[in-house]
């Protein structure tokens, strides 16, 4: 240890530790982390360059994991669908009430309606009336 600090021009002065028990714990720490150090900064550089790109292709890995999933759900979803789709004016409809997810009641409905469909507009979306 006395050898490594000296090449690295560290002086090193002996003090008595407050805790006995943990004499030996630093010093054998410190030679690791002297032994596992990379003092070569190119090196380490473009070590750290190759960390950092594989750690964004373990994210992009998840991300398209993550939406594959989400797509394969969704075609299971729609599968499993029955009836027609597209709504005419004059259809009765039940309207879904998406914040009672949170906190059903034991018996409650997350289902309002029949309301009757008023307009169907292009995009998709439908105006109802009571």
């Amino acid at each position: 240890m006395e050898k490594e600090l000296q090449g690295y021009g560290v002086t090193h002065r002996l003090a008595t530790a407050y805790h006995p028990q943990t004499n030996g714990q630093v010093e054998h720490r410190a030679s690791w982390v002297l032994q596992t150090v990379n003092l070569d900064l190119s090196t380490a550089g473009v070590d750290r360059f190759h960390q950092i790109h594989e750690l964004e292709e373990l994210c992009d890995h998840g991300y398209a994991h993550s939406y594959n999933y989400k797509l394969k759900t969704k075609e299971l979803h729609d599968r499993k669908l029955i009836g027609d789709k597209q709504f005419k004016c004059g259809d009765a409809v039940l309207l879904f009430n998406s914040r009672l997810k949170l906190h059903p009641g034991k018996l409650r409905s997350l289902w309002y309606g029949p309301y009757i469909v008023k307009e169907v507009f292009p995009y998709g979306a439908i105006e109802i009336e009571d």
